[in-house]
């Protein structure tokens, strides 16, 4: 397992390494506070790395809502099998 991971990390590198050389083009880049001649792949795994992370934190709250939702429901179910437990321990009577 540890070589497959190995062999997919060097293959990603590599990829990665081919994408750089193949985009290498200088290409000028402006923003709010000037412009720049910035290599082509620098800005566009830039931009891959910022909507990513953007994703990730638009994600964030309805994560949150799920984990808090999914412990509410664990201490109702606790509270249930507890309840169920007692009601088991209780002796019958008899009539």
């Amino acid at each position: 397992m540890r070589i497959i991971k190995l062999a997919l990390l060097l293959i990603v590198m590599l990829l990665g390494v081919v994408f750089t050389v193949l985009n290498a083009g200088p290409v000028h880049f402006n923003y709010y506070f000037g412009s720049r001649e910035i290599p082509l792949s620098l800005i566009m795994t830039g931009s891959l790395g910022a909507g990513a992370l953007l994703g990730i934190l638009s994600c964030l709250g309805l994560m949150f809502g799920l984990k808090r939702e999914n412990l509410s429901l664990k201490r109702q179910s606790q509270m249930a099998n507890q309840e169920v437990n007692n009601l088991r321990a209780l002796p019958l009577k008899d009539r």
